[in-house]
């Protein structure tokens, strides 16, 4: 594995204490801290509803499931793949859950069907890129319209109301554990699980050899196909994870929900330290960039800022990551 071995250092970011990437992760990280603790400082003193518990509730609530997406999209592109369907995706799981259970259907056997799907589709775009050999991009992108077209064809394009869930289905998207939200526990059990397989288990370490080089990587006998195809199919999953939380949260199914919610997630990884390029990027970080992104919403809407400037400054703040990324990717060739 010569070639594997060059590069590691470079692409294994967790595993390696001397790499320049490693460093490298570890100063965007600080920097992410920061930047966060500042804007609690500041927001502390311009709004006076920023520090309270109901704000701080609803803010971890809302980057805790993101963050279940963040993790699937960061593994994804390590491993050099992109998914645009994560917000029709998530939706499709909420709306299939709740279609069925509208049809008689146990909640909890609606959702593991829903996840199922999920993963199915994700296994379908998977096949697509590893053996039709199209790109992550077209493919993720049609699977967008699709599923997107699917939500609204099973609804009508209406909400679907589920006020008969029985309550210790509602307990994983409302309930609490002590003061702590049972979603911030799922969130962290699954942050704990997925940072410990990216930095120790060897099928992930793959992730960075085949995003890093996947020619290399294939010559070095890692079968680089099936790494895109898993990566591709969890990203998907993890899409149905959250679409269950987020119904068992609202109560609800919405056709119409996670419109844009791609580039967030996006955002996130990329802020986080994961590259467009595929090789580098760690859960941490990811988690961080999607709090940063959440507590950015929260504070413009606080700050009473207008829908239409929010978008704008989410936008900017997208195109700032990637060309970050592309700037930092050009000094490590």
């Amino acid at each position: 594995m010569s070639n594997i071995s060059e590069n590691a250092p470079a692409t294994l970011g967790a595993g390696q204490a001397t790499s320049p990437l490693r460093s490298l992760l570890r100063m965007r990280e600080t920097g992410l801290i920061l930047i966060i603790l500042g804007l609690f400082v500041v927001m502390s003193f311009a709004s006076p509803y920023f520090l309270t518990w109901a704000n701080m509730r609803a803010m971890s609530m809302a980057f805790a499931v993101d963050g279940i997406l963040v993790i699937g999209m960061t593994i994804l592109l390590i491993s050099g793949g992109i998914d645009l369907s994560v917000g029709s995706v998530t939706a499709f799981a909420m709306v299939i859950a709740g279609w069925l259970f509208l049809n008689g259907v146990d909640p909890w056997l609606a959702s593991a069907v829903a996840i199922l799907l999920c993963t199915a589709i994700g296994a379908f775009m998977g096949f697509f890129v590893t053996k039709v050999g199209l790109h992550h991009f077209i493919v993720s992108l049609a699977v967008m319209v699709i599923a997107r077209g699917a939500c609204l064809l099973f609804t009508g394009g209406r909400p679907i109301g589920l006020y008969a869930l029985p309550p210790e289905f509602k307990f994983i998207g409302q309930g609490t554990v002590g003061p702590i939200p049972i979603v911030i526990l799922i969130f962290v059990v699954f942050v704990l699980v997925f940072d410990f397989m990216l930095r120790k288990t060897t099928m992930f370490r793959k992730v960075f050899y085949t995003g890093s080089n996947e020619k290399a990587a294939a010559y070095s006998g890692i079968r680089t196909k099936k790494v895109i195809f898993l990566t591709t199919t969890l990203c998907s999953a993890l899409c149905g994870v959250a679409g269950i939380i987020y119904m068992a949260r609202f109560g609800s199914a919405q056709p119409t929900f996670g419109l844009g919610l791609e580039l967030t997630i996006i955002a996130a990884a990329v802020i986080g330290g994961a590259s467009l390029n595929g090789g580098s990027g760690s859960i941490l970080g990811a988690i961080l960039g999607v709090v940063l992104l959440s507590l950015v919403s929260s504070s413009l809407a606080l700050l009473d800022v207008s829908v239409y400037w929010q978008d704008i400054i989410r936008g900017s703040i997208l195109l700032s990551a990637v060309t970050i990324d592309h700037y930092l990717s050009k000094r490590r060739r």
